[in-house]
Parts: C-alpha cells; structure tokens; sequence
C-alpha cells in the first residue's frame, strides 16, 4: 500500500505541484491550506506517514504546525520536511531544532520533492513503521 503524505501550503499552485510529485512515486497525498488545516487533515488521517510544510502561512504557520506535530503523542515520529523560500540560516536552524527532518529552498524541483520524499517513507519502511 502507498505512504499517505500531507502537503501543507497556502499557495495552491505550489500544493498541486508538490502533490503531483508525490503522486508519480505512488504516494497518496492530502491538502491543508495553513496549520490550522493540517492538524484537521491530520485527525482525520490518522496513518499519515509524512508531512511536507511551508513556514509562511496565514492563521498557523509552518513553524507553530511543527511544534504542535512534535508535541502530540500519535504524530510525533512523523517526518516534517519544511519547503520554504526562506534561506537565511537563523530560520532553517529554527525549523530544524523545532524538529524538522529536512529543510528545501524554493525553488525546488519535482525530483527534489520526490528524493525527499523517498528518503524519509524508504526510512519508515526499514523501520517497519
């Protein structure tokens, strides 16, 4: 059975993009607009296996969303890999020590997404997670 990822954004062009990235390495893929979404995605996906999420976003941003992720009991081994267009090092240290795995500078590439991508569901499976 294929990995369910969430990808959190609230730009729908790069959500679309980044979905049908996942999609032609036989992920599944859902859609949250801004943190406030992807915790509402996340409830009702419970087998969610992987999270990719913008910093810059209304109502809840990337950064708030990960450490909601990283303090809940049932989501916190889930590997959150951070897309952003921000690239000065003070804001991926943050991300990162908040507890993100990996952390992407816009622009990226479909083959960036999916070698992420790879990287992170490959490590769940040898785990058996």
């Amino acid at each position: 059975m294929s990995q369910l990822v969430l990808v959190v954004d609230d730009s729908p062009t790069t959500r679309k993009f980044i979905a049908f990235s996942l999609r032609l390495i036989g992920c599944r893929v859902i859609e949250a607009m801004d943190g406030h979404d992807a915790l509402e995605q996340l409830a009702r996906n419970p087998e969610t296996a992987l999270i990719f999420t913008d910093l810059n976003m209304p109502n809840m941003d990337g950064l708030s969303l990960l450490r909601a992720v990283r303090g809940s009991a049932a989501f916190a081994g889930v590997p959150v890999l951070v897309l952003t267009s921000e690239q000065d090092e003070p804001v991926r240290n943050q991300s990162l020590q908040a507890g993100a795995e990996d952390y992407l500078v816009k622009p990226f590439s479909s083959e960036q997404v999916q070698q992420c991508a790879q990287k992170y569901l490959d490590g769940l499976r040898r785990t058996g997670t």
